[in-house]
């Protein structure tokens, strides 16, 4: 699993976007560090975030982060079926920090 911090994260540079294609366990470090790093003076997330997920229920936990800590709204979101008569689902959450506005 990726550990990522904030200091990490700062120190790989602005982006004006990204996207994050996390294992079922999802980002949390990513999102953590994004959430501990919105608004600090040395570096500001990126506007847009593009968040494919396998598992809706780390998409919601990490969205949360986004959402409430980062700063970073959630502007649309598409679930599809990708193997049929199975459960498995993707989901796509475009997060966006004008979605806020």
């Amino acid at each position: 699993m990726l550990e990522l911090s904030a200091e990490a994260l700062r120190a790989a540079g602005a982006a004006d976007a990204g996207f994050v294609d996390p294992p079922r366990e999802g980002a949390f470090a990513i999102a953590k560090a994004l959430a501990e790093s919105s608004g600090t003076p040395v570096w500001n997330a990126p506007a847009r975030i593009v968040y494919v997920s396998c598992n809706p229920a780390t998409l919601a936990r990490d969205a949360g982060l986004l959402v409430h800590q980062a700063a970073i709204g959630a502007r649309r979101r598409v679930s599809s079926t990708c193997f049929p008569h199975t459960a498995h689902v993707e989901s796509i959450a475009v997060f966006d920090r004008a979605a806020l506005d």
